[in-house]
């Protein structure tokens, strides 16, 4: 089973960033190594917390020690998400690097955690670290459809628009990987008012996926994703199967979670969902 390290927020309660991906990575399998970006109380997004932003050069402490331990050389993947500034973002670079000169195989999924449904929560440096060296070396992409109007630069109101702009962001990921975009949430002029689309652009073509929407929102969600497609793809999956795969665990996960009324993930509650999904979302060309 694969090796990931895993470089993103971390938060005392409830499952965003780190604290999403641990548990279904592990169920599936997968040995994690975890670095925090964050430590923070809660998600900032219900208002008050408290905690601090990892300095820098304690990332880099951190990576050097997983170095000369020799578990870089082990790691299959990385996956990188929330920074809570831009200098840790080249220290993952530096992590990507040392991975790949051991293991050329070795894959990056970066998730652009820029902002959603129309606002920007990181400062502007951290914006352009994702529009630019990060873009470069990552194989798999994951961006909302915010972040994807941010890293393409256009607005995003048909599907024509969205499979346009992943295909330019295609074109900048690095040019010896698979160059993977999974766009994680897409609400176009093409997608019914009850559901939401995903869309997977790869070296094969365009697809989409469509899952039932809920009148809820959850934080940690694009999170979770993203580290099931990270996963998926190391098993062995090519990016559909994978993106399938990790959709469905996602839309049984949001789904156990709304009808429960909870306000966060029921990723333990619901872990059952990682291994075996309750929901079947399927991959069609588009």
């Amino acid at each position: 089973m694969p090796r990931i390290l895993s470089i993103q927020s971390w938060v005392a309660t409830g499952h965003v960033g780190n604290a999403a991906c641990l548990l279904p990575l592990q169920l599936l399998g997968a040995e994690v190594d975890a670095i925090h970006t964050v430590q923070f109380s809660n998600h900032p997004g219900h208002g008050a917390f408290t905690g601090r932003v990892t300095p820098a050069d304690e990332v880099a402490a951190l990576i050097a020690g997983l170095r000369a331990h020799g578990t870089l050389a082990e790691t299959d993947g990385v996956l990188s998400g929330y920074l809570g500034q831009a200098a840790i973002g080249r220290e993952i670079l530096a992590a990507v690097a040392s991975i790949r000169a051991a293991n050329p195989s070795a894959l990056y999924c970066c998730d652009p955690v820029i902002g959603d449904d129309g606002r920007a929560y990181v400062h502007a440096d951290v914006a352009a670290f994702f529009a630019g060296p990060a873009l470069a070396q990552a194989d798999i992409l994951t961006p909302n459809q915010f972040e994807l109007e941010h890293l393409s630069g256009g607005k995003i109101a048909s599907w024509d628009d969205a499979v346009t702009a992943a295909a330019q962001l295609r074109q900048r990921l690095r040019a010896d990987g698979p160059r993977v975009v999974l766009v994680t949430s897409l609400h176009s002029a093409a997608t019914p008012a009850d559901a939401l689309d995903m869309l997977l652009a790869d070296a094969t073509g365009t697809y989409r996926l469509r899952s039932p929407r809920l009148p809820a929102a959850f934080s940690g969600a694009g999170d979770t994703l993203a580290a099931l497609m990270l996963f998926h793809c190391l098993a062995g999956r090519t990016p559909a199967e994978a993106a399938a795969r990790a959709a469905s665990s996602l839309a049984g996960l949001l789904r156990r979670t709304y009808l429960a009324g909870s306000t966060e993930l029921l990723t333990v509650a619901a872990q059952d969902e990682f291994t075996d999904p309750s929901v079947h979302v399927t991959v069609e060309a588009a």
